[in-house]
């Protein structure tokens, strides 16, 4: 039997945007992992280094789409009790666990997985119970990064590979037949603490955000997208910039809350404190920037749309806005929608928002999971698997 290590991509596309989702999986047992037909050659005679790609047409890796999986509820079969009382509604396009739908068959839900809502009207709820990938066709890419020869089995779970693949969210970023998500109903952009941004940062915190492997795949992505030379905007900047050291950029502007942690960040050219919350307008000029950059921190602006409208003006035509995050915040400050989306819904909000401010195209989102947790990070012990990371961009019109 062979041992495999193999990051997978998912690459799909919905009508707004493009979408890849990577996730590695260690340990792949080839006797007794389950892989797609379409995989078995490329396993079985792989090597460490081999890629591959493979296009699959809808359903074949997640479960085929059914009609008779969208159902009608009555509005007494949503348990309203389990929302929060300042989001008392179900909201057309998002998703909810499992457990809040009682259905009159309790096996429609298999293991409880997540259904959308797909029709709000006050006599009559429609949820989807397909699985959010089952309608388009998928092209997985996969990188064999070590496959070794195991002669001893001890054991162990026999897992669907694609079942890995694809579940966990992946196919929640899209909208639902093109229709926009409602985002937006109730006060979503409340927070715990609705104090002054200012007071609350103005002590300066000199910690990271998330762990050394996540910084890095950050990082990474950014050094992929901006181009060397590009003038950035380091939008809702701390003491680290999230830019690989082989970029070599322009000047790069720095734009945080504290001035302390500013002035610690040795890539910054140009140092602005200012509140986006109060004041949704960057204090820069037009087209200032071939790209603006925005690391774990998205989650915090109660103004999005004036914020993005605003981006789009400092950013040259063409130019890129980077929107990463992860599953990780100051809970007092985070708008109280972000908590309570599914971890695969917050990039399509953050989609949404650049979809809603009307100013960017070529719109892509990625993730990437499943990579091993620094031995040495805090967390190590209690968490196996980095960080989680999540990205959408878009560049200018």
């Amino acid at each position: 039997m062979a041992i495999a290590r193999i990051v997978f991509n998912l690459q799909w596309k919905s009508r707004h945007a493009l979408h890849n989702d990577a996730l590695l999986l260690a340990r792949l047992n080839s006797w007794r992992d389950v892989f797609p037909p379409e995989l078995d050659a490329a396993i079985a005679g792989g090597s460490g280094g081999d890629r591959s790609s493979h296009a699959f047409d809808p359903g074949v890796l997640t479960t085929p789409f059914r009609e008779e999986r969208l159902i009608s509820l009555e509005p007494r079969h949503f348990d309203r009790s389990r929302l929060a009382p300042e989001d008392a509604e179900p909201r057309l396009g998002r998703f909810y666990p499992g457990q809040f739908a009682r259905l009159p068959d309790p096996g429609a839900i298999a293991d409880r997985q997540p259904f959308r809502v797909v029709d709000t009207r006050p006599e009559q709820l429609r949820i989807d119970l397909n699985h959010p990938l089952a309608a388009y066709p998928l092209r997985l890419d996969l990188s064999i990064e070590d496959i070794a020869n195991q002669v001893v089995e001890h054991g162990g779970r026999c897992n669907e590979v694609a079942d890995l693949i694809t579940g966990g969210g992946p196919g929640m970023q899209a909208r639902w037949r093109d229709l926009p998500t409602d985002f937006w109903s109730g006060q979503p952009f409340r927070r715990q603490d609705s104090g002054p941004d200012a007071a609350f940062y103005q002590q300066p915190r000199f910690v990271d955000h998330l762990d050394r492997t996540a910084i890095g795949q950050i990082s990474a992505l950014h050094g992929r997208l901006i181009a060397g030379g590009d003038s950035i905007l380091d939008l809702l900047s701390s003491w680290h910039s999230h830019l690989p050291g082989t970029l070599e950029t322009g000047p790069v502007t720095g734009l945080g809350m504290n001035a302390d942690e500013l002035a610690a960040n040795p890539l910054l050219h140009q140092r602005l404190v200012h509140d986006l919350n109060a004041e949704p307008r960057v204090p820069c000029e037009d087209h200032a920037f071939d790209a603006v950059i925005c690391t774990a921190s998205v989650e915090y602006l109660t103004q999005p749309l004036a914020v993005f409208r605003d981006i789009a003006r400092v950013l040259c035509p063409g130019g890129i806005f980077i929107v990463s995050f992860s599953n990780r915040w100051f809970p007092p400050k985070t708008i109280q929608l972000w908590p309570a989306l599914h971890e695969f819904e917050r990039p399509g909000l953050v989609l949404d928002y650049f979809l809603e401010s009307c100013l960017f195209q070529d719109l892509e989102t990625w993730s990437m999971r499943g990579l091993p947790r620094p031995p040495d990070d805090k967390y190590a012990d209690r968490l196996p698997h980095s960080d989680p990371v999540h990205a959408v961009w878009g560049r200018r019109i």
